[in-house]
């Protein structure tokens, strides 16, 4: 290795730490809670409000941590558009991230699942517990039935597009 090589190198390596990276920033495409960690049940520890711009500290799983004018935590990784913000239409961003069709030329085009990286993918392991629990969630139609009867809400029946 030559002089100016191992100089460059070195020299890298003493200047990296004191190097200043500069948080990515967002804005609240929708009002959601800030939470202590990142999970849907933990601690509150504040409010986050529709087109807030917000600093993203960090990412884990489909969760954000973020710093918000008047608070931080972690906040669903949907509730977030990172980035400027801009004065367009928002929801239609929404529905575009939604749908999977965000980007150029509006093209559908799956790689993965949203809100988690290749490594944390290929590390995923079957949680038998967590599919039990997830189980224990499902209703009868019946009970559906019931839930909307107490919520008012009526059965609409409309007819389905026509294939095309």
């Amino acid at each position: 290795m030559n002089g100016f090589k191992f100089l460059s190198m070195l020299l890298a390596a003493l200047l990296l730490p004191l190097v200043s990276i500069a948080a990515e920033t967002g804005s609240a495409i929708k009002a959601d809670v800030l939470r202590a960690e990142p999970y849907a049940d933990a601690k509150k520890t504040g409010d986050m409000n529709r087109g807030e711009q917000v600093e993203i500290l960090g990412k884990k799983g489909a969760w954000l941590k973020l710093k918000t004018a008047q608070s931080g935590g972690w906040v669903r990784l949907l509730s977030v558009k990172r980035g400027a913000a801009s004065g367009g239409n928002q929801l239609g961003g929404v529905l575009d991230i939604a749908s999977g069709r965000a980007g150029t030329g509006k093209v559908v085009a799956t790689t993965g699942v949203r809100g988690l990286n290749e490594e944390e993918l290929k590390s995923a392991k079957y949680n038998e517990a967590e599919v039990k629990k997830l189980e224990s969630y499902t209703h009868t139609p019946d009970q559906g039935r019931q839930f909307a009867k107490i919520g008012g809400l009526k059965a609409v029946k409309f007819n389905y597009l026509p294939e095309s």
